[in-house]
């Protein structure tokens, strides 16, 4: 059976964990504390977790000026208002002077379900990536996320950190170990490459053992830095295996195919594919209906494989 973990819960914890021994990490939340999980943290140190309300631009503004004091501010809310409503004040109080600010939004993509188009954000990646200055990160599962927080907290500079409000299949083994900028290749293969981030890592996984049946040998990368991208590896990755197929909860707009896509056209063009939101809002379901509607199932992914091999 396979182990699921809320990446969401995995935040909240760790960064409890983490308070005990850093007394520079302060906490702010935008009145969705008990959906962020930041409430594991405000209830053992209560001093240092702030509530915002909902005033998500005026949090961003007090977590940059925490950080110019010496603190580690982490600042919560849903991705739609972290990286929406607060768009102006992430980019010219925290990203324009390099604050140490750590964004970590929870709730991204469609699989937030029945709250509809309003709630889920599938832009926020885009959007955070295109502002300088900014390390945008999205993990796989919730032992990535637990890694993400432990070296985000060492890292000194603005980042962004998408969370989700559903639970993860774990992909990761327990003694994994994150590193900004770095992807990890999860699966072998020599056919094609999978790029994939956060959930669609595991289907991405479960597409390649499909395909594996079919006599297709499918490499998949977790590329759970959006930015900085690992151009090395999906140089190699385009160069030993001749096609690259990005997945993506997010549209496919700015997102982590377009930058896969950037890499590729400018090192070593292949045939490539980016599976992901077409240019369309989410609406009101369940989370499965949703990612079977927008086509981020598995079996959508192995679609756009065999179409990209056939054109190498």
């Amino acid at each position: 059976m396979t182990k699921l973990l809320g990446t969401r819960e995995v935040y909240g914890d760790t960064l409890s964990e983490l308070g005990a021994v850093n007394k520079n990490i302060v906490v702010l939340d935008a009145d969705l504390s008990g959906s962020t999980k930041t409430s594991v943290f405000a209830k053992k140190f209560p001093d240092r977790f702030f509530n915002m309300g909902v005033s998500e631009a005026d949090m961003m503004g007090t977590a940059a000026g925490l950080s110019t004091c010496g603190k580690i501010p982490f600042a919560s809310t849903f991705a739609i208002f972290a990286s929406g409503r607060a768009w102006e004040q992430v980019r010219q109080s925290i990203a324009y002077p390099k604050l140490n600010v750590k964004i970590v939004a929870s709730h991204g993509g469609i699989t937030v379900g029945e709250d509809g188009a309003s709630h889920q954000a599938i832009e926020d990646i885009a959007l955070m990536r295109c502002i300088p200055n900014m390390t945008v990160i999205m993990p796989c599962d919730g032992i990535e996320t637990k890694s993400v927080i432990h070296e985000i907290v060492k890292y000194n500079g603005p980042v962004y950190v998408r969370v989700a409000r559903g639970k993860f299949p774990v992909v990761m083994p327990e003694d994994y170990k994150f590193s900004i900028g770095k992807g990890v290749v999860v699966r072998n293969g020599k056919d094609a490459t999978i790029i994939a981030m956060g959930l669609m890592v595991s289907h991405a996984i479960e597409a390649a053992a499909m395909l594996e049946k079919e006599g297709l040998n499918i490499r998949v990368i977790n590329m759970s830095t959006i930015k900085p991208i690992d151009r090395d590896l999906i140089i190699k990755a385009a160069k030993e295996t001749g096609a690259i197929i990005t997945a993506e909860e997010h549209s496919i707009i700015g997102g982590l195919g377009e930058a896969v896509a950037g890499v590729v056209a400018e090192e070593f063009p292949v045939p490539m594919k980016r599976v992901g939101i077409q240019d369309k809002f989410g609406q009101s379901g369940l989370a499965e209906e949703l990612l079977a509607h927008y086509g981020l199932m598995p079996k959508d992914i192995a679609v756009a494989v065999r179409e990209v091999v056939k054109k190498k």
